[in-house]
């Protein structure tokens, strides 16, 4: 364990570098690699795992916001960045910091335009977004004629991609759908094409895309989840491994007689002695009310813990009554995919929103 650190989410960048050429493999050479660490990087360490995938000579990284690309910068990425939900507030910083903007309407397209006449800038790129049924963010089909009209009005922008996003890439029972996406994606290129005297890149695969759709990969694939460990199928997450694992302290352990409680509301009442062991991690580190009454649990010394009452804001209290283990004994939240997915399946949630919960207050310990 770590000096100072009863709590932490190691991440080991040995992992992440073998998932990546995991599904690097399954490309062709010319299939470029956009590594996605929004969200500090699925809740890991974006610029650790940014500076670890540039050494990798991945082609371009993608954020959701603009801070989280200006963070990278400020870090020393110098690799391309692509700032998937940029604002109309946000073109002046792009610019500053050679941010690629995500446009995807046109009142986006009017801002940047505008403001990259101000600043006398041409060709400057961009990357257009089209929706072909999420129905979250894009341009629809009907709107190429006005877009390349827009667009051939200036030269203050440049594509440098269009791109579209697959909606249920994992579910083979939507197959259907996703190749009706792929159809009609490939039609968007082509009229974009016609207008455009110049190539771009073209991009709709994210993890379980590239995995199940060859014919999806394009000129270039956006792997986010895939990067860390989790492919949304048993048969390819087993073939990846875990980057991110949590870890924390038994901080003080109480006896429990019959009929006493633990924790607020006296969510849980004991039926028979008990033994309650707590635990220096809450919801504002990331553990969910959820996993509260039992439904979530850590594991000591190999054997589950469950949870005992309420989930508190900075403690969980878990039932060691048939553990065997004292204070200071380290505690493993979650170290495996396996006890991450069981977990989000228990509560009701997915491994996404789990991974991308860990607070920023809890130690990031870094595994070269």
């Amino acid at each position: 364990m770590p000096q100072n650190a009863s709590t932490f989410l190691s991440v080991d960048l040995n992992a992440l570098v073998h998932n990546y050429h995991f599904i690097k493999s399954y490309l062709k050479p010319n299939t470029n690699f956009l590594a996605v660490i929004k969200a500090f990087a699925y809740g890991h360490e974006a610029i650790a795992i940014a500076k670890a995938l540039e050494k990798e000579k991945v082609a371009y990284f993608a954020v959701a916001y603009l801070q989280e690309g200006i963070h990278l910068r400020k870090a020393g990425i110098s690799t391309p960045i692509l700032v998937l939900h940029p604002q109309q507030s946000d073109v002046q910083d792009c610019v500053a910091h050679q941010l690629e903007p995500n446009i995807y309407s046109f009142n986006i397209l009017e801002t940047f335009q505008n403001c990259l006449k101000k600043l006398n800038i041409q060709e400057f790129p961009i990357h257009l977004k089209f929706n072909t049924g999420l129905n979250r963010l894009g341009f629809s089909h009907n709107d190429i004629p006005e877009l390349l009209s827009k667009l051939a009005s200036d030269n203050t922008c440049k594509i440098a991609s269009v791109f579209s996003h697959l909606v249920a890439s994992e579910d083979l029972d939507e197959k259907e759908f996703t190749q009706k996406q792929i159809r009609l994606y490939t039609n968007i290129l082509s009229e974009i094409q016609k207008g455009i005297p110049y190539t771009f890149t073209k991009h709709l695969a994210n993890t379980s895309g590239t995995l199940n759709y060859p014919e999806a990969h394009f000129d270039m694939v956006r792997i986010g989840i895939g990067l860390y460990g989790y492919a949304n199928d048993k048969k390819w997450t087993a073939q990846l491994k875990n980057v991110g694992k949590l870890y924390a302290v038994i901080s003080q352990i109480f006896p429990i007689q019959k009929g006493e409680s633990v924790g607020y509301n006296r969510a849980f009442v004991a039926k028979n002695d008990c033994v309650s062991a707590t635990i220096p991690i809450g919801h504002a580190d990331g553990i969910p009310r959820t996993w509260s009454k039992g439904k979530g649990y850590v594991t000591i010394h190999g054997k589950k813990a469950p949870v005992l009452g309420n989930v508190c804001m900075d403690m969980i209290m878990v039932d060691v009554t048939n553990i065997a283990c004292k204070e200071g004994d380290q505690v493993r939240i979650y170290d495996s995919q396996q006890t991450l997915e069981d977990l989000a399946t228990k509560t009701g949630t997915i491994t996404y929103e789990l991974l991308t919960a860990i607070s920023q207050r809890v130690p990031r310990i870094i595994v070269e």
